[in-house]
């Protein structure tokens, strides 16, 4: 059987606010049969985590435009974006690029 990984998830830039102002969040996510990936963790992220306005974070199975996702300090579009398989230790950034005026 597979073990449970612990990821660390980071809420930057006014994100953290849908988070209950929360900006590191250390999480152990359940086994599943399948490895997984940014757009699984996206899902639960939004039934786990989130606490308001999940559109202001999600768009359809993705984040909004204008939400940055970084993996371990990489731009997630190098990575493979939803498909990105997850990693023993990952680390992984949202930075809101959006600002109300």
């Amino acid at each position: 059987s597979k073990i449970s990984v612990v990821h660390c998830f980071y809420f930057r830039g006014g994100a953290e606010l849908l988070f209950d102002g929360v900006k590191k969040h250390q999480v152990t996510l359940p086994c599943q049969p399948e490895p997984w990936d940014i757009r699984n963790l996206l899902k639960w992220i939004k039934e786990n985590l989130l606490k308001e306005r999940p559109e202001l974070f999600m768009q359809g199975e993705s984040v909004r435009p204008g939400i940055l996702v970084l993996i371990n300090e990489a731009d997630w579009e190098l990575m493979g974006e939803l498909d990105y398989k997850l990693q023993d230790q990952d680390n992984v950034l949202f930075i809101s690029t959006l600002h109300g005026g």
